[in-house]
C-alpha cells in the first residue's frame, strides 16, 4: 500500500491501514518536520511498531540527511519483534520499488547471545562469558602474540580484521538470529561486527540501556550523529530506567570484596613495575595530559567505564595525588574504609552528596577533587595491567563509580543507609543506597544531543507527566482512540462483591474475610464462563501469596481448579517460564488455564496474551508502590520540589499506568478480543487517568458494577464474540484503503480551509503553522490525600 503524507511517500506493508496508524505517522511526520520531541499514547495491538517504521524509513529515504534510526526497546522478545518487522517492510519496500535499496539495519545485544567461540558460549554467566571473551580479543592479547607468546586468540574476532570495518555486513536487515547464523557462515564475530558496523547502519535496534546507562553509552554510542533519530518504545518506565542506570547499592559484602580487589591491584602493580615500569610511566604521562588524551587510548571492547562526567571535567588532568598507580590504590582502600566504617549504624540515615563529603573530608581529608576522577582512573589502570578477569574487580569499579557520581552531583541524588534488610529484621545486614532521583540527569544527554526524541507506548498517559519528569519540551504530545467495528475488548471495573460489600486492597481492609471472599468469587465465577486463558495480576508478591493462602482455607481454589489449571508466577526467572509454559499448554489443548501474577513483574512487562492465550484479565486491587519506602519517600520530595509534581499525583499514576499495562496483555490486534476487569473501588475515581484507548471504550454503566454484574457483562460480552466476524466488516470504519485515506484527507483539508475562514473573519488570522496536536487533559487529583499512602505492598 502507497499513500502520500504531505509531500512524503509512505510504503506500508500491509493492503489496509488502521485510521489510528495513519494519525500516528502523521504526527511523526510533524514532529520530524519541528525537529523536536514527541510523547505518543497508541493503543496496544494496533501495529505501533510498524507503523513507526515505515514512516521513519520512508522519511530516511525521502530526507537523506536524517540517515540513522535508533531505535531502543526493553525486551529481547521486543527487539527481535522489531526486527522482524523491519526486515519485512524492507522486503515489501523492494518488491514495490523493483530494486533494493542500499540499506543496513542491525540489532545489537550481549556477547551472551551472539558469541559463537565454541568454549565461551557454554558459559551460562554473562559475565564469565565477557571475561572469557575478553582474554581472547583484547588488544593486548594480540601483540602478545605478535610477539610470541604462547596465547589463544579468537578466530572469529581474528577474521574481521581482513575486512573493510565498512563492509563486516551486507546491506539488508539481520535479526539477532540472521546475525549469528551470517557470523556462523563467514567465520565472524556477531557481536563486533554489529558495533563496528554501527556507523554505517541507517537503523540500530538496541535496549534502552546502551543509550541511557552512561557506563554502556559512552562505549556503544559515543560515536552517532546529531540528526539520528531517537525512538523510545515500550516507554512507560524510562523514568526507571534512568534512575536504575544512575544508582547503586553497597554492601558490607561488596566492600570487603572490593578491598580484595584493591589488594590484588596493589600485588599487581607491583609485578609491573618489576617487568614493565615503562609502561606505568606512559600511563601517568598520559593523565598529566588529561583524561581526553588518555581516552585516545581506550580499548574499544573494554567495558568498565565512567559514569556521567561533565565534559570541563574530561579536559582537566587526573589530579596528582592518584596519577602515581600505588598512590590511587591507597587513595581507594582509605575511601572504602570510611565506608566501612559507615556502615556501622543502628538506625536509618539519609543525608545528601555535600553533606556525606563534608563529614568524609572532616574525617579523613579526602578531598572531593580525585573521588570525580575515581571512576576514570580505575579504568585507566585495568587497561594498564592488561587485566582479563574484570568482573573480580567489579566491586571496586562500583566503589569508583560511587565515589565519582557523589563528587559530580549536589541535587538529584540521596544516600541511604539502612542497617537492617527489613523493618522487622534483628541481625544486622547494613546496605548503603545512593540513589538517584532526578530521571532527567541520566536522559539530558540524548535530549541534547538528538534532534528528535520519540516517547511512545500503549500506557503513558497521563502525558503531561513525562516532560516534567524527563525535563524536556514535547513538541507533539498525543493520546490515540481505538477505532473498531465491533466492541472487541469489554473494560469493567467491580467495586463490591456480590453482597454489595466494597472490594479494594487498601491498607485498612485488604485482608478482612469479606473482601477476600469477594475476589475469590470474582476469580472463581471468570474462570467458570471463560474460554480458554485467564490472567489474574496483583499488586505485590506479598499480597499474592496472603490472599491465594486464604483462599485454601476458603476452598476457593479448590472450586477455580474445577474450571481452570491453576499455575503462579514467581520471583525465581525459571519456575515463572516454566509455569508459563505450562499454561500456553492448557490453553492449547482445551483445558484452560489461569495463571496469578504480579503487576511489575516480567509477565505484566514482555508477555503477550493473544487470542486464547488471554480471553480475561483481572487486575485485584490497584498496583500502588509500597510507600514505606525510605527511597520512593526521597524521591516523592524530590519531586515535588524540584518538578511541582504532588506526591499523591504521582503514586496514581504510576499505579494506573502499571495496571494498564496489565490490562493491555490480552489485547494484540483488532481481530482479537478480551474482558479487563479492574477490581478495586479507587479505580472508579482513577478512571480519568486511564489511556484515552481503554477509558473511551469504558460505559459509564460499567464503572461501578456488583461481581455478579461483571460475570453478566463478560458472559454476553463473550457470546457475541463467539458470533462469525468477517474481515470486510472492518473496511471503511476500522480497516482503511486508499479511497479512505483520500476521503479523510480531502475532509481534514476542508475542515482546515473552514476553521481559517473563521480566524481571518473574527480578525484572528492563523500564522500558517500546522494546528498543534490535542492535548489530553487530565482532572485536577483530589487535593486530599487519600489511603493509597498507606499502602503496603513489597
Amino acid at each position: 500500500m502507497k499513500f502520500f503524507i504531505d509531500d512524503l511517500p509512505v510504503l506500508f506493508p500491509y493492503p489496509r491501514i488502521y485510521p489510528e496508524q495513519y494519525a500516528y505517522m502523521c504526527d511523526l511526520k510533524k514532529t520530524l518536520d519541528a525537529g523536536g520531541h514527541c510523547v505518543l499514547e497508541m493503543p496496544s495491538g494496533t501495529g505501533k511498531t510498524v507503523s513507526l517504521l515505515s514512516l521513519i524509513v520512508a522519511y530516511q529515504q525521502h530526507y537523506p540527511e536524517h540517515r540513522k534510526l535508533i531505535y531502543c526497546s526493553r525486551t529481547m522478545s521486543e527487539i527481535e519483534k522489531a526486527l522482524a518487522e523491519l526486515k519485512a517492510l524492507m522486503e515489501h519496500r523492494a518488491k514495490e520499488l523493483g530494486h533494493e535499496e542500499e540499506f543496513r539495519a542491525l540489532g545489537l545485544t550481549s556477547r551472551k547471545n551472539l558469541c559463537l567461540h565454541p568454549s565461551v558460549k557454554r558459559e551460562k554467566s554473562g559475565t564469565v562469558v565477557d571475561a572469557r571473551c575478553r582474554s581472547l580479543t583484547a588488544g593486548f592479547v594480540k601483540e602478545k602474540k605478535e610477539r610470541g607468546e604462547d596465547v589463544e586468540l579468537c578466530v572469529y574476532h581474528e577474521n574481521l580484521y581482513l575486512l573493510e570495518p565498512h563492509n563486516l555486513v551486507p546491506p539488508g536487515v539481520f535479526t539477532l538470529d540472521g546475525l549469528a547464523r551470517y557470523g556462523e557462515e563467514h567465520k565472524q564475530c556477531p557481536y563486533f561486527s554489529a558495533r563496528r558496523m554501527m556507523p554505517w547502519c541507517n537503523i540500530i535496534i538496541y535496549s534502552y540501556h546502551y543509550l541511557l546507562d552512561p557506563k554502556i553509552a559512552e562505549r556503544v554510542s559515543k560515536e552517532l550523529s546529531k540528526d539520528c533519530i531517537v525512538v523510545f518504545d515500550e516507554a512507560h518506565n524510562i523514568d526507571n530506567v534512568c534512575i536504575e542506570s544512575l544508582s547503586i547499592d553497597l554492601s558490607e559484602d561488596s566492600l570487603r570484596k572490593a578491598t580484595r580487589g584493591a589488594n590484588n591491584l596493589e600485588r599487581k602493580i607491583e609485578e609491573m613495575k618489576s617487568t614493565d615500569e615503562e609502561k606505568l610511566k606512559n600511563e601517568y604521562s598520559k593523565l598529566v595530559e588529561g583524561l581526553q588524551e588518555a581516552e585516545k587510548a581506550r580499548e574499544e571492547d573494554q567495558f568498565i567505564s565512567n559514569p556521567v562526567l561533565p565534559d570541563d571535567l574530561l579536559k582537566e588532568a587526573v589530579p596528582g595525588n592518584i596519577r602515581r598507580a600505588e598512590h590511587f590504590i591507597s587513595f581507594l582502600k582509605r575511601f572504602i574504609e570510611y565506608l566501612k566504617t559507615r556502615m556501622k549504624v543502628t538506625h536509618a540515615i539519609s543525608e545528601t552528596p555535600p553533606s556525606f563529603l563534608t563529614h568524609l573530608k572532616d574525617l579523613t581529608y579526602i578531598e572531593r577533587k580525585p573521588l570525580r576522577f575515581c571512576a576514570e582512573r580505575l579504568s585507566s589502570l585495568v587497561r594498564t595491567l592488561e587485566l582479563v578477569n574484570i568482573e573480580d574487580y567489579q566491586p571496586l569499579q562500583e566503589v569508583a563509580t560511587f565515589a565519582t557520581l557523589v563528587a559530580t552531583y549536589d541535587k538529584g541524588f540521596v544516600l541511604i543507609l539502612e542497617p537492617f534488610e527489613s523493618e522487622a529484621a534483628t541481625v544486622p545486614n547494613p546496605i548503603l543506597h545512593f540513589t538517584c532521583l532526578d530521571a532527567a540527569i541520566a536522559i539530558k544527554p540524548v535530549f541534547d544531543r538528538f534532534s528528535s526524541v520519540i516517547i511512545t507506548s500503549g500506557t503513558l498517559s497521563p502525558l503531561e507527566m513525562y516532560p516534567k519528569m524527563l525535563g524536556f519540551t514535547a513538541v507533539l504530545q498525543e493520546s490515540y482512540s481505538m477505532t473498531l467495528a465491533r466492541r472487541s475488548f469489554l473494560p469493567m471495573i467491580v467495586t463490591r462483591g456480590s453482597d454489595q460489600a466494597q472490594v479494594s486492597s487498601s491498607f485498612g481492609i485488604r485482608n478482612d474475610p469479606g473482601v477476600v471472599r469477594n475476589y475469590g468469587s470474582l476469580v472463581t465465577e471468570f474462570a467458570r464462563i471463560t474460554p480458554d486463558g485467564v490472567v489474574v495480576f496483583f499488586p505485590s508478591y506479598l499480597y499474592m501469596e496472603s490472599i491465594i493462602s486464604m483462599w485454601q482455607g476458603m476452598g476457593i481454589l479448590d472450586q477455580i481448579w474445577n474450571y481452570k489449571l491453576i499455575l503462579v508466577e514467581t520471583p525465581d526467572a525459571q519456575e515463572s517460564s516454566l509455569a508459563l509454559e505450562t499454561y500456553r499448554t492448557a490453553c492449547c489443548n482445551g483445558r484452560g488455564a489461569i495463571l496469578f501474577c504480579v503487576a511489575r513483574g516480567k509477565v505484566s512487562e514482555g508477555i503477550d496474551f493473544d487470542h486464547h492465550y488471554g480471553r480475561a484479565v483481572l487486575c485485584i486491587g490497584v498496583p500502588f508502590q509500597y510507600t514505606e519506602s525510605r527511597i520512593l519517600k526521597a524521591r516523592l520530595e524530590f519531586l515535588r520540589e524540584n518538578y511541582r509534581i504532588r506526591e499523591n499525583d504521582f503514586l496514581s499514576f504510576d499505579a494506573i499506568r502499571h495496571a494498564a499495562q496489565c490490562l493491555g496483555r490480552v489485547l494484540r490486534g483488532k481481530d482479537d478480543y478480551g474482558v479487563m476487569v479492574l477490581a478495586d473501588r479507587r479505580f472508579e475515581r482513577k478512571r480519568p487517568q486511564l489511556p484515552k484507548w481503554i477509558n473511551q471504550a469504558m460505559l459509564d454503566s460499567e464503572t461501578n458494577l456488583s461481581t455478579d454484574m461483571a460475570v453478566s457483562n463478560a458472559k454476553n460480552f463473550l457470546r457475541t464474540m463467539a458470533q462469525p466476524f468477517k474481515q470486510k466488516d472492518q473496511e471503511g470504519i476500522s480497516t482503511w484503503g486508499l479511497a479512505d485515506i483520500e476521503r479523510h484527507e480531502a475532509k481534514r483539508k476542508t475542515e482546515e480551509a473552514r476553521m481559517t475562514r473563521e480566524e481571518v473573519n473574527n480578525g484572528h488570522p492563523m500564522d500558517g503553522a500546522i494546528p498543534s496536536a490535542s492535548r489530553i487533559v487530565v482532572d485536577e487529583y483530589d487535593d486530599d490525600i487519600d489511603e493509597d499512602l498507606m499502602m503496603l505492598d513489597a
